[in-house]
């Protein structure tokens, strides 16, 4: 099995390899204002792809931050209430008559 995930891994490498030296030609990016960038296509893909993983990571913060503040605060322990009363003790018959359900 690991040997198999080994080959996975370097046929996506190659994959990529041989796209990344396929796509070699410069390409001009316009944007807003008469502004270009000239690159090579890969570099643009590359890019484009990077962006997009920061704008999903960035999208997700607070949804993380919300998440692990609920997570810190189901574990921390909820305090005793100062003046509470003991609860009365369980005696054998009512732990009995509980368990039987209809019985």
């Amino acid at each position: 099995m690991k040997y198999l995930l080994w080959l996975l891994k370097a046929a996506i490498f190659f994959t990529l390899f041989a796209f990344a030296l396929n796509n070699q030609q410069e390409v001009t990016v316009h944007f807003f204002f008469g502004t270009q960038w000239r690159a090579p296509l890969v570099l643009v893909v590359l890019s484009a792809f990077g962006m997009g993983l920061i704008a999903g990571v960035l999208g997700m913060v607070p949804r993380w931050w919300k998440h692990r503040k609920a997570a810190a605060h189901a574990q921390k322990p909820a305090p005793a209430p100062a003046n509470a009363e003991t609860p009365a003790p369980v005696t054998s018959s009512d732990t009995i008559s509980s368990s039987i359900h209809g019985i």
